[in-house]
């Protein structure tokens, strides 16, 4: 029997473990020769879909999901949450199943809530904590409710000034995830297991600047140690569960994508409004999510070519005339406004009016199809060194701090892959690693 084992560390960056390398003997001596690698994540490079992407092997278009919220139809209040059913494509797991050749799932992004498999699940990442539909089998559920130490699906409040709780819950989170699945590892049958673990990206987001040399703003020595303890934790539930691992199973560390300084932010709609592209009927007196504008009927529709979601990435979404309930843009102009956004986009400076160097994509030019409802527009401010800002009423269109609470970090494009044994070049990308994977577990043979 072929074994594999992928453990993903969610924002895992590959030039920050290079540096922390030798605090981390369980992946220094599985990087061997082999060595760090980066691995490209999808555009956009974020957690939903990228998980996803990497289990597949099809991109963000041909799933349907472009992020943590997607458009559910064209009307102006239809974003949604991306669950297990918003996904078009068979996952590994399932290609093993119809195989009958089990496999164990923990943790991954976009499974909740879960589906039926050959084998068994833990629901992961965007999910309630306890909630039904975390486990399959069913019966599972009630080891995930154990009271004195209960699985946690996320940090519950990783945006936030209280550093210190966050370290607490995602030590917590961290150590209950690996515990689980090395129980689990030792009790069911499986020859695929992959298992993900938010704690990276929850610390980035946190404290980046602890880890960080060329953050702007540095944390203290402190902060510093302490980021650096969680590392040498993970490091150890890492090299627990490669030891509770039958012999001969094959090893992989990758992850959905990187972290970088978040330099600052854009206000997309506050741009819009600027240029004469959106309009409201009346201007918030605060810092409104444009959401919240769009319920409250404060938009004026009538008059609107377009409008933005804040994010990682910005969306931008064209008000077309006859796609979208009171359409402006003529389709025959569509692609003439959509250039025009572009080139718009492209020249915002920073705040001291240097290029920001602001990359900004046709959907159409990314994905090899498009389903589902993408933004017309994804674009990545600073090359992804600032965030989108989404709400309306900062009365600027630069704001230094991300406007759904404090945050350190932004996404980079560079994941990890840490892969003993697999030839220099035979992973450029996630979607290569699929194929890696399919090869290796002989999927098609079988």
């Amino acid at each position: 029997m072929k074994r594999l084992a992928l453990i993903g560390l969610d924002c895992a960056d590959p030039f920050l473990t290079r540096q922390l390398l030798p605090e981390l003997p369980a992946l220094q001596e599985l990087a061997g020769e082999s060595g760090v690698r980066a691995l490209r994540s999808v555009d956009p490079p974020i957690t939903v879909p990228a998980w996803m992407c990497m289990m597949t092997g099809r991109d963000p278009g041909q799933l349907g999901v472009y992020g943590f919220r997607n458009r559910r139809d064209h009307s102006y209040d239809s974003l949604e949450v991306a669950s297990s059913a918003s996904f078009r494509g068979t996952p590994i797991w399932d290609a093993l199943g119809a195989a009958r050749r089990p496999s164990l799932v923990i943790g991954v992004p976009g499974t909740y809530p879960v589906r039926p498999l050959l084998g068994t699940m833990v629901a992961g990442f965007p999910a309630p904590p306890g909630g039904k539909g975390m486990a399959f089998p069913a019966r599972l559920a009630s080891h995930l409710r154990v009271p004195s130490a209960p699985y946690m699906p996320d940090v519950e409040d990783f945006r936030t000034e209280d550093k210190e709780s966050v370290l607490v819950q995602v030590r917590t989170m961290t150590e209950r995830r690996f515990t689980l699945t090395r129980d689990l590892a030792r009790g069911v049958p499986w020859e695929f297991l992959v298992l993900v673990e938010m704690g990276p990206d929850r610390l980035h987001h946190a404290l980046w600047s602890a880890l960080d040399p060329a953050a702007a703003t540095r944390a203290s020595d402190s902060w510093a140690e302490a980021c650096l303890d969680y590392y040498r934790l993970l490091d150890r539930e890492i090299g627990d569960l490669m030891d509770a691992l039958p012999s001969g199973t094959e090893v992989l560390v990758v992850s959905d994508h990187g972290a970088q300084a978040m330099r600052g932010a854009v206000a997309i709609n506050e741009w819009l409004i600027a240029q004469g592209l959106l309009h409201l009927k009346e201007r918030p007196a605060r810092p409104t999510p444009i959401r919240e504008l769009i319920a409250d009927g404060r938009v004026d529709w009538k008059r609107t070519t377009a409008w933005g979601e804040g994010g990682y990435y910005g969306r931008v979404f064209l008000n077309v005339t006859g796609r979208e309930p009171e359409g402006r843009v003529a389709p025959a102009t569509y692609e003439r406004v959509r250039s025009e956004l572009i080139e718009g986009l492209r020249a915002i400076p920073d705040p001291e009016g240097r290029p920001l160097a602001t990359r900004v994509h046709r959907p159409q030019d990314l994905y090899r199809e498009i389903n589902g409802i993408p933004p017309d527009l994804l674009v990545y401010f600073d090359d992804l060194g600032h965030r989108s800002i989404g709400t309306v009423g900062h009365g600027a269109i630069h704001v230094e701090e991300n406007d759904t609470g404090p945050d350190e970090a932004n996404h980079a494009h560079a994941g990890l892959l840490i892969a003993p044994g697999m030839p220099e070049g035979a992973c450029a990308s996630l979607l290569d690693l699929h194929t890696w994977i399919g090869q290796h577990l002989e999927l098609e043979a079988r």
